[in-house]
């Protein structure tokens, strides 16, 4: 069984404060990028198809360091590359106002990526070290407080925004919010992983058990990837939503499956991993169904609200899971999950237009539905 070493000085809640805090800082530094996305595209003048372009270099950079981070975390444990990780992610961050040109912005980008998984594999693996001092589900609220700081990171971008501060000294001021935070979280965040072999290799195979979390994970982040980036065009091509309504789908998926991170771990406790996951297949499968189906307003709207909420805790749920794995060590077996999942993150948004291109966007939409079964499925078959 995973068990992870604490100082004796130092009370659970203690370490959960900190790495709490570190989930914050990562979501607050991912979202003020976001937000500042159309200011840096117009001042730099760029179509939305180089935007688009541009824009890959981030998941390409977090591409490449999936392995490497996993490796790093068993060999220097995840307080260290947390730390590390949240220091050059607010750096890169930095660098992102002061690029002038198209090949330093992509440099940055690259770098930004790299940077965020690193901190990301680190984060969950202490998330997965604090839980195990619980010995109850709590991975989910974690990452409730990586989706609160998305909201936080906005809402600062839009006041930002309406101030005319240029996006540098926005990210500047976020940096040393990060940097500060960051310092203060590494001392209270849990010590030393134990289950570490620092021997691990770099690139390791994961067993069946990795490979049906990856794969539940794949589809999860297919929907997610779908919502993000087609929730609006669906609003306004098939709901027909007035202009002031376009984003409330968004809005509505954003609210629920941030929320639904807060129960989650709730929920976990009461009636079980699998049960969890039965229920979130089930319920972003009869969401994206309801809005294809019916599209209207009301109807829409209610389906995206049973998509957040069916694919808030699945990701949370996986890594978890991943986390105990018995086969590798914390940090690896966590990066070979991400890296099937990511690939539905990646795949998801261009499938979707593929689909949509071909024959329509509602019928695209009901591959996403059966996204949510598959979930289900392989949840059903899997040993959690």
């Amino acid at each position: 069984m995973l068990t992870y070493v604490s100082s004796p000085a130092l009370p659970k809640h203690v370490h959960r404060l900190a790495v709490g805090a570190l989930f914050f800082l990562q979501g607050l530094c991912f979202a003020s990028w976001a937000s500042r996305i159309p200011t840096i595209q117009q001042k730099m003048g760029f179509s939305d198809a180089t935007l688009g372009a541009v824009l890959f270099a981030l998941p390409v950079g977090l591409m490449i360091s999936l392995p490497l981070s996993g490796w790093l975390v068993t060999k220097k444990g995840s307080r260290t590359v947390a730390i590390g990780g949240a220091l050059l992610y607010s750096t890169m961050l930095a660098s992102l106002g002061l690029a002038q040109n198209v090949f330093q912005l992509v440099a940055c980008l690259l770098v930004f990526g790299f940077a965020g998984n690193m901190m990301n594999i680190a984060v969950n693996t202490q998330a997965v070290g604090v839980e195990s001092l619980y010995r109850k589900s709590i991975m989910a609220s974690f990452h409730g407080l990586w989706s609160l700081a998305g909201f936080t990171g906005a809402a600062v971008g839009t006041l930002m925004i309406g101030n005319g501060i240029e996006p540098f000294h926005h990210f500047l001021l976020i940096m040393i919010m990060i940097v500060a935070g960051a310092t203060a979280a590494s001392r209270f965040a849990l010590p030393q992983d134990s289950n570490r072999n620092p021997d691990q290799p770099i690139f390791a195979k994961p067993d069946k058990s990795l490979i049906n979390l990856g794969i539940i994970a794949f589809c999860s982040m297919i929907c997610e990837g779908a919502m993000f980036d087609w929730s609006g065009v669906y609003f306004k091509k098939v709901v027909l939503a007035d202009q002031a309504w376009i984003g409330a789908g968004y809005t509505a998926f954003m609210s629920t499956m941030a929320g639904g991170r807060f129960v989650a771990d709730w929920l976990t406790t009461r009636i079980g991993v699998k049960r969890v996951l039965l229920l979130s297949g089930t319920l972003t499968a009869s969401g994206l169904a309801l809005a294809v189906l019916f599209p209207t307003m009301l109807t829409a709207i209610v389906g995206f609200l049973l998509v957040g909420a069916g694919v808030s805790s699945v990701v949370p749920l996986v890594y978890s899971a991943a986390g105990r794995s018995e086969v590798l060590s914390p940090g690896v077996a966590l990066a070979a999950v991400s890296t099937i999942g990511f690939l539905g993150f990646l795949i998801g948004p261009p499938m979707i237009g593929l689909v949509a291109g071909a024959t329509s966007l509602r019928i695209s939409f009901s591959i996403i539905a059966v996204m949510g079964l598959c979930i289900a499925v392989v949840a059903s078959r899997s040993k959690l």
